[in-house]
């Protein structure tokens, strides 16, 4: 399947690519994504392969050139920028497998967050392939992020949590020694017919005290 262009000048050309500001790598990394080009065409996948390839070879060219290049949206060129080249092959194969179909539930929360936390590394479409294995349910990814933004399940939500200083321990309560606890006033047990002791009165030093009178 050819390319729409008529040769290698005309497609730097359509790009706004000057070929006489080429550097002689330059030159030979967008030869052979024409070569390319031409070999394999224009379908989503071979776009996809040859985007990836060109937005994470270090050539020096700017994102929407390489985006002018390929027919591509500056903003799909930039996402495609931070994908790894596993994401890149998940993303054909989510592509691949049709629109989506189904609702996400709110009681898949709970089996996606352990899916996640056991599997820190997984990609979006891992979890999209995990929630389709488990109930046969297609999602976009789109849906997903919704989904889990909503449960706090995102990746920047996780990161954070795990970022978060732990709280402080409780302080234990003072211990304190028999010495130094206040003194309880004692306690008189009166029983039945006793009578409770009366304490004399003071001594006064101004002579002799007189005796009470006896009954």
């Amino acid at each position: 399947m050819a390319t729409p262009v008529d040769g290698f000048p005309a497609w730097l050309a359509q790009a706004q690519i000057p070929e006489a500001k080429l550097t002689p790598a330059q030159r030979g990394v967008l030869q052979a994504a024409f070569a390319f080009r031409q070999r394999c065409g224009q379908d989503y996948y071979s776009t996809r392969l040859l985007s990836h390839f060109l937005l994470h070879a270090d050539t020096g060219l700017k994102v929407a050139q390489l985006a002018r290049l390929l027919r591509l949206s500056r903003p799909t060129a930039s996402r495609q920028q931070g994908l790894s080249s596993k994401e890149a092959v998940q993303a054909a194969q989510h592509r691949l497998a049709g629109r989506p179909h189904g609702k996400l539930l709110p009681r898949y929360a709970g089996p996606v967050a352990e899916f996640l936390l056991s599997h820190p590394d997984a990609t979006r479409y891992d979890a999209l392939n995990f929630i389709e294995r488990t109930w046969g349910v297609r999602v976009s990814t789109v849906a997903l992020h919704h989904f889990l933004k909503k449960y706090g399940l995102d990746r920047a939500t996780r990161a954070a949590a795990r970022a978060a200083p732990p709280p402080p321990e409780p302080t234990p309560p003072l211990a304190v020694s028999p010495a130094s606890a206040p003194s309880q006033p004692a306690l008189t047990v009166v029983q039945a017919g006793q009578g409770v002791p009366v304490p004399a009165p003071p001594f006064s030093g101004r002579g002799r005290s007189t005796p009470a009178p006896s009954c």
